[in-house]
């Protein structure tokens, strides 16, 4: 299955749902002030748990280093299990299930619901990479588009049906991720590179399109307020957005069974589909040519990647850029509180959306300009 065209595009699709949820590492000024309240924390020590939460991002290098060694269903099972564990005893703390646990207990428990997004974005982003090599860079702008819009559905979701409790919140953090990784170890497989991509322009629009359309309606929902006072109907039709993706892989399963239904000849197809695909192994013949570093947009090993001054300009840019939007997104929380609001999810939930927007641009303009 993973294969053929509508194979690749179905992993992708549920790549798209796997990153729907994997945005949790930006939802922690939602249940921060609960934390901070249960447990009597300063805000030094309540930043500390923040800091421990984006620690965890940082061992998002072992997953890199996995990715090359173990199939994507481990990575997925990975990520999955160390948010259940994390975001679990999160829950059970600010529900009342248990005592408030040690400071440095809390800060394990943040540093592993933290690491387990790297593991699933590390999977999603690797594999469909690797099935649309001439489209990595709309490819990674959809995948961490929907990553940006993952906390607005989280924290939109929560207060449709929970009125933002915090407990309930910390819930879907833990079960939802699992429940959808469950579903990616199945459809998200890594497969040979194909010959028809030149084709993909009008899949890729059509995904992207129904990205903003989810976009527009989170963004409507929080300026109208219908986010909070729909409920289920609010969830229930953004559940339709998110699942219509999958109309994409659908037609073009329909399509492939009616071309093999009428082929005449399929001996002289796969003839023709072998003959295509040989510039493809050509290229990949001279990339590895000895002694020829690999080009922009190739791929790279590690020690390649480590002598490369693009690698360096783009951790630099990383490290000074991110990390002032991370203390920002950490914080939201204490700020609204601060300025007398006493819900941010409104806030949080904008932040999320117009992250997207910036996401997905950005990985289109980029392959504009590579190309």
């Amino acid at each position: 299955m993973a294969g053929t065209r509508w194979g690749r595009w179905l992993g992708l699709v549920t790549a798209v749902w796997v990153q729907c949820i994997s945005g949790n590492n930006y939802t922690f000024s939602n249940y921060s002030h609960a934390l901070k309240t249960l447990m009597g924390l300063t805000q030094l020590q309540l930043n500390g748990l923040s800091v421990a939460k984006d620690v965890g991002k940082a061992f998002g290098l072992l997953a890199g280093l996995a990715s090359d060694r173990v199939p994507t269903w481990l990575l997925l099972a990975v990520g999955s299990l160390e948010g259940l564990l994390g975001y679990g005893a999160q829950w059970m703390v600010v529900s009342g299930a248990v005592a408030p646990l040690p400071y440095w207990q809390m800060c394990v428990f943040l540093c592993l619901g933290g690491n387990s997004t790297t593991w699933m974005n590390t999977a999603v982003l690797v594999t469909c990479i690797r099935n649309f090599r001439r489209s990595r860079g709309p490819v990674s702008g959809l995948l961490k588009g929907y990553v940006g819009l993952s906390t607005a559905i989280f924290t939109d979701t929560c207060s449709a049906l929970f009125a933002d409790d915090p407990a309930s919140f910390l819930v879907m953090l833990a079960v939802v991720p699992a429940a959808v990784c469950a579903l990616a170890m199945v459809f998200l497989r890594e497969g040979a590179a194909a010959a028809d991509e030149d084709d993909d322009g009008r899949c890729f629009a059509a995904i992207n399109s129904l990205a903003v359309a989810i976009a527009l309606y989170l963004l409507a929902a929080d300026l109208t307020g219908l986010g909070g006072g729909g409920g289920v109907v609010f969830v229930a039709v953004l559940l339709v957005l998110l699942a219509s993706p999958a109309a994409v892989p659908a037609i073009l399963a329909w399509k492939s069974w009616a071309e093999t239904r009428k082929a005449a000849n399929a001996d002289l197809e796969e003839a023709d589909s072998l003959a295509a695909a040989a510039p493809l192994l050509l290229v990949a013949k001279e990339a590895r040519a000895p002694g020829e570093r690999p080009r922009l947009g190739e791929e790279h090993t590690i020690a390649q990647t480590l002598t490369s001054l693009d690698f360096w300009l783009m951790f630099a840019s990383f490290l000074m850029g991110v990390g002032t939007g991370l203390a920002v997104m950490n914080n939201l929380g204490q700020m609204g509180v601060a300025m007398g609001y006493v819900d941010v999810s409104l806030f949080v939930s904008m932040t999320s959306i117009w992250g997207f927007f910036g996401r997905i641009a950005s990985g289109t303009i980029s392959e504009h300009f590579i190309k």
